[in-house]
Parts: structure tokens; sequence; C-alpha cells
């Protein structure tokens, strides 16, 4: 499966389809109470299909529901029926049950096999009108489902989900393997002793949100110079967020077209975001594997993790020695067996290639 994503032009319909995620938040607060109530009546979980027979009837005696396809009301309600699987399956690990949502801050509606139609070109028929989007790429497969997704700036993308095409295959084989260990300070160290400096974007641009910020929180509430400050304080984190992701992408282009396979260690960045906070969530270390992943899958390469209590900053990479303990301020220690000098994360770098490259398939 793969996923594309258009943007659709800025026209004075696209209120209809504005309007339908409206009424789509209206639907879902209304399955949300129904289940809380279901459960303090009979003290169990509401079926599935139980609540889509019920929101059929309730949407056919009121129009502002019908604006929404009934394929996306029954998406609802599945979405709904597996938040609360997951929340049953794993609150004790810290999932909270769905929760009621602003209908002004509701983001996307989906249709699966009906309720749209592609009229070649860049237009696409939803419902009854015709919109029309940047067509950045051709849509390769058979679709599957497509999302209308509201911004918080108020545009509209169409996010469509289609069968992976059968795309020929490209393989650059250079025969070399890596391992890379990150960190708060250096983003990524290379076991052949390159290292990759983050630029930390948000850090770049924190004076510049906290000045949108106080400019946003002077504003009266409800007026329009509010609104036109809430909007430039959104631009501010799109864009962080999309030049920390062309950086991303640019940087695992670099990476696939240097080595064959790429070895990571597992983390508990959850864990690492409560310690450090703000530094993690700039980093974004996880959103980097995923563009990473997928670039290697569509170039042939590898990308293989290692278990992260495998102690690799402990352990020396020349003689395999293992440390009791090592604090986390000590940033190189000489190795009691071997006498050698290693640094913090280019041994744990070495370390996770050696270990990557007996656990990488051979092909």
């Amino acid at each position: 499966m793969k996923t594309l994503k258009f943007k659709l032009y800025s026209h004075k319909r696209n209120r209809y389809l504005k309007r339908s995620i409206n009424a789509a938040g209206v639907i879902y607060n209304h399955c949300i109470a129904i289940h809380k109530r279901y459960y303090r009546m009979w003290g169990k979980h509401l079926n599935c299909a139980k609540l889509q027979a019920h929101i059929a009837k309730l949407r056919k005696r009121n129009p502002f529901w019908q604006q929404v396809g009934s394929q996306a009301v029954q998406d609802i309600c599945q979405r709904i029926e597996k938040a609360y699987q997951l929340f049953f399956k794993h609150n004790k690990k810290g999932v909270r049950p769905p929760e009621f949502k602003k209908v002004k801050k509701y983001k996307s509606f989906t249709l699966k096999q009906a309720g749209y139609k592609f009229l070649g070109g860049n237009r696409v028929k939803i419902g009854q009108k015709v919109y029309q989007f940047w067509k950045s790429r051709e849509i390769e497969g058979t679709v599957k489902t497509l999302t209308i997704k509201r911004t918080p700036l108020g545009e509209l993308f169409m996010v469509i989900v289609v069968d992976d095409a059968v795309e020929p295959e490209i393989r650059f084989t250079t025969g070399r393997i890596a391992g890379f260990d990150f960190g708060l300070k250096t983003f990524l160290t290379c076991s052949d002793g390159s290292k990759i400096e983050s630029p930390q974007f948000f850090k770049q641009s924190l004076n510049a949100i906290k000045k949108a910020s106080r400019q946003h929180s002077k504003k009266l509430k409800g007026s329009a110079n509010r609104e036109r400050a809430r909007k430039n304080l959104v631009r501010k984190y799109e864009d962080i967020s999309n030049t920390r992701r062309d950086w991303f992408w640019k940087l695992a282009h670099e990476l696939t077209l240097r080595f064959d396979v790429l070895c990571f260690e597992t983390l508990n960045l959850k864990g690492m975001q409560r310690l450090w906070g703000r530094k993690v969530c700039d980093l974004a270390f996880g959103e980097f594997l995923q563009i990473l992943e997928w670039i290697a899958k569509k170039k042939g390469k590898q990308v293989v993790y290692v278990d992260r209590w495998y102690p690799s900053s402990k352990t020396c990479s020349n003689c395999g020695h293992i440390l009791e303990n090592l604090d986390l301020s000590v940033r190189e220690w000489r190795c009691p067996s071997c006498q050698s000098v290693n640094g913090r994360d280019e041994n744990a770098a070495k370390n996770i290639c050696a270990v990557g490259a007996s656990t990488a398939q051979v092909r």
C-alpha cells in the first residue's frame, strides 16, 4: 500500500468539504457520547455494527449529517471501535480511550469504495461537486480510500491510499554496511567516523515562535485579529515541520546512496522525550526512520535494527570487553582490557554495525 497526498485548489466551493468535515466532527462526538452512555447503563462496550445502524437511522432525519457520505460515517464508527480496542488492550501502558473533539479542530473524513470519482486530469468529483488539485505525480494502482484532510490554516488536502503498483526495482550496490548511533549532541554518528549534526530547526525558530505566540495571546478572543495571529503562529510551526521533513528526505537519499545496509538501535523515544523534552521532539528521530525505511525499500536497501538492551556503549569495539557501569556524562573511556580509548558514540556505532551485519539478510 502507498499513500499519495495532493493539495486542493483554493475555491469557494471548498466550503462544502469544510462543512462535511464539521458534520463528521459532530457525528464523532455523538458516537463518543453514545459509547459513554451505553457503558454507564449496561457496563459493557457497544458493538460497532449496532452503532452504525443507530447512526444510519439518525442520519436520515438530520439533513446536516447527510452532508457526510454513508461510508465516511461507517469509517468514523470503525475508528472509534479500534480506539476502544486499543484502550482495553493497552490501558495499563497509558493508552487513553477516545474523547470528545472540538468540531473546529476536527481534521478529516474518509471515503472508501464510493462517494468519489476521478474525472481525468487533475479533477475529482466528491459528492455532487467537482474539485481540482495539484497533480504532482500520476496516481498508479487501485485507489482504496480517499481522505479529505483540513489543516489548522484551513487548507484542504486529498490523501489517497493505493495498491502499490509494481515499480522497476532499482538497486544501487555499494557493498558497504554502516551502523549509526543516535544522540542528543550529534544527530547521527556513523561507524566510519563521520558525524551528522542536526540543524535543530525548532531551536533556530524559537524566538520567532515566542513572538508570534505573544502576539496571539494579546488579541481579543473571537476577533479577526486573533484569528489572523493564530494563522501566523500556525505558519511558523508548519515552516519548521516542512523544513525538517525536507532535510530528512535529502539525508535519507544520501545515506542510501552511500550504504547498502544501515543499522540502527531501537530506542524508547517516548521515555527520552519525558527526560529531555523539547530537544528530542526537535530531532524527530522516529520520523526520520520512517522516511529512511520507505526510501530504502524503494532502492532495495536494508534497514536493520539492534535491540535497545544490547550494551553498545559499554562494549569495547576492539576486544569485546563490557563495562559494568558507564555514566551518561562520560563521553570517552579507556578499555581496561586492551587499553584502547573509545569515544562513546563512535564505539556504539561500530558495535551496532557489527551486530547488525550478523543479522542482515544476504541477497
